[in-house]
């Protein structure tokens, strides 16, 4: 199992404990110091679309008007931070957040 994140995310540490908790086997990926490559991110682009991007965030806001006028994939590339987040890759499966849906599907 695989998580997408930031180490500084608190969502990010509350799934990764919870997981290996339960005995999963999680690996851990900051976005910031290892980008996702294009092709990971077409991935999750075409699993989640715009849900990808955090639209909430401060990170969000401080984008300038040409980047939020853009598509989801230059956003992350610019700013990985404006990443949602947590994404969990479970063998084939993605899932993005770490809402009560998501938990009992994992946990």
């Amino acid at each position: 199992m695989m998580i997408y994140g930031l180490n500084t995310c608190a969502v990010c540490q509350k799934a990764r404990k919870a997981l290996e908790a339960k005995g999963k086997d999680v690996s851990f990926r900051d976005v910031r110091a290892e980008p996702l490559t294009e092709v990971e991110l077409a991935e999750l682009i075409a699993e989640f679309g715009d849900r990808l991007v955090d639209r909430k965030s401060n990170d969000y806001r401080g984008l300038n008007n040409w980047l939020k006028n853009s598509e989801a994939e230059a956003q992350i590339f610019a700013q990985p931070k404006v990443m949602a987040r947590p994404v969990i890759r479970d063998q084939d499966i993605l899932y993005l957040g770490w809402d009560e849906t998501v938990q009992r599907d994992l946990l």
